[in-house]
C-alpha cells in the first residue's frame, strides 16, 4: 500500500513538472510576440532564436510526462487517472515538431537577407564617406591656390611647429620626463613615435608636421581609415551570419526529436494506424 502511494504521488508529482515545463514554454511564447511586427526580419530572427534556445525546455517537460506514465505502469492494481495526457501530450510534441522544422529554413532564410542588406548599406556607406573625403580635398585644394588662405596655413605650421618643439626639447632633455612620456598610457602612440625619432633626429618634426597638415596626406589617412571599419563591419555582418546557423542547426534537430517522439506515440496509441486504415477502406 506505501509502495502504491509512493508511485502515485510519484507519477504525479512529474506530471504536474513536465506541465509546467510546457506551459512556460507556451507563456514565453506569448510574452515574445511582442510587439509584434510578423513583417520585420529582425523581429522574426530574434523570435526564432528565443524559441529555439528554448526549445528543450517542453521537450524535457513531455520526457517527464512520459516517464511518469512508465511510473505508473509498475502499479499492480490496473488503476489508471480518468484524465489521460498521453495523447494532448504526443499532439503538442507533433505540433511542436512542424513548428520548429518550419522555423529552420525560414530563419535561414531571414538571417541571409539581412545579412546580404546589412553588405549592400555598409559598401554604400562607406562609399559616401570616400567621396564625401575626395570631395573636401578638392575644396581644400582650391581653397590653397589663394594666396591669403596659404599664407594663413603656413602661419598655423610655423606656430605647431614652434610649440611641438619646445614641448620635446622639454622631455628629450630630462630623461625622467622623457621616460614617463613613454611609459604614459594615456599618451597616444604617434606621439610616442614622434618623440622617439625626435630625439634622434630633431628634423623628424618636419616631416609629422608635413604629415599633419598636407591634405594629400590626410585625405590619404582617413580613406584607409574609413576601409579599415569597412573591413572590419563586413567581417562582423558575416561573423553574425554564421553564428545563426547554429540556431538553424538545432532548430532541425529540435524539430527531429519532437516529431520523432509524436508520431511513434500516436502510432503507439494506434492513431495513425487508425487514420491509414480509414484511407485504405475508402
Amino acid at each position: 500500500m506505501v509502495n502504491r502511494a509512493s508511485s502515485s504521488n510519484i507519477s504525479l508529482s512529474l506530471k504536474l513538472v513536465g506541465i509546467i515545463c510546457i506551459l512556460s514554454f507556451g507563456l514565453d511564447f506569448l510574452f515574445l510576440l511582442f510587439p509584434f511586427q510578423p513583417t520585420d526580419k529582425l523581429w522574426q530572427i530574434n523570435l526564432f532564436r528565443n524559441l529555439v534556445e528554448r526549445g528543450i525546455v517542453p521537450m524535457v517537460g513531455i520526457g517527464i510526462i512520459l516517464t511518469a506514465y512508465w511510473v505508473d505502469s509498475f502499479d499492480e492494481s490496473g488503476r489508471s487517472s480518468p484524465l489521460s495526457l498521453k495523447l494532448p501530450t504526443f499532439i503538442i510534441s507533433s505540433l511542436l515538431g512542424l513548428i520548429f522544422l518550419l522555423i529552420f529554413p525560414l530563419h535561414l532564410n531571414n538571417v541571409n537577407q539581412v545579412k546580404v542588406q546589412a553588405l549592400a548599406r555598409i559598401n554604400e556607406e562607406s562609399g559616401q564617406l570616400e567621396n564625401q573625403v575626395t570631395a573636401q580635398l578638392a575644396q581644400i585644394q582650391t581653397q590653397l591656390g589663394n594666396n591669403e588662405v596659404k599664407a594663413a596655413v603656413e602661419k598655423q605650421r610655423t606656430a605647431l611647429k614652434e610649440q611641438l618643439s619646445t614641448q620635446l626639447n622639454e622631455l628629450v632633455r630630462d630623461d625622467v620626463k622623457y621616460n614617463q612620456a613613454l611609459n604614459n598610457p594615456q599618451l597616444p602612440a604617434a606621439q610616442k613615435d614622434l618623440l622617439k625619432k625626435y630625439k634622434a633626429n630633431p628634423k623628424a618634426l618636419d616631416d609629422f608636421i608635413a604629415q599633419q597638415t598636407d591634405p594629400q596626406q590626410l585625405a590619404v589617412q582617413r580613406t584607409t581609415q574609413i576601409r579599415t571599419q569597412k573591413e572590419q563591419r563586413l567581417k562582423k555582418t558575416q561573423d553574425d551570419a554564421v553564428k545563426e546557423l547554429r540556431i538553424g542547426i538545432s532548430s532541425l534537430l529540435l524539430s527531429i526529436g519532437y516529431i520523432v517522439i509524436g508520431w511513434t506515440g500516436l502510432k503507439g496509441m494506434g492513431v495513425l494506424q487508425g487514420s491509414s486504415k480509414r484511407k485504405s477502406s475508402r
